[in-house]
């Protein structure tokens, strides 16, 4: 599990079955794995093909559902590997809902994932995303 700041943080599938105990949320994004939900915490799952790019709608509900968390709530957002996809929905929420600018978004999380590798195509992924949630 790595930090990306005081809130956020990226895992892998283990994170996810048992997150420490400081975790209030888990978003799990691995489509080729299905997990039992851990206790204690909100818990969603929105299954992302491994290694392709994503439905827009897709990353657009993983966006609103971090969103949608209490703000005191640390969050951990959790794929097979914690490299790709769970990357690629922390920086979508940084760009959409926090403000972030794409470039800034992918080098703090490479700073903070070593490894970290954006799903294909994320950068326009994420514009879409930004036009559906202005949309309503």
């Amino acid at each position: 599990m790595h930090f990306v700041n005081e809130q956020l943080m990226v895992g892998n599938i283990d994170d996810a079955q048992k997150p420490p105990p400081f975790v209030d949320s888990v978003l799990f994004v691995s489509g080729e794995h299905a997990i039992q939900p851990p206790k204690g915490v909100a818990y969603h799952y929105i299954p992302l093909k491994e290694f392709g790019q994503a439905d827009p709608k897709d990353v657009k509900a993983a966006v609103d559902w971090l969103a949608q968390q209490p703000s005191a709530n640390k969050l951990l957002v959790c794929c097979r590997a914690g490299m790709g996809r769970s990357v690629s929905m922390v920086m979508a929420y940084l760009v959409c809902v926090k403000g972030m600018s794409y470039a800034n978004a992918e080098k703090l999380l490479k700073a903070r994932r070593p490894g970290a590798t954006p799903i294909p195509h994320l950068q326009e992924t994420i514009e879409q995303v930004k036009l559906m949630r202005q949309a309503g």
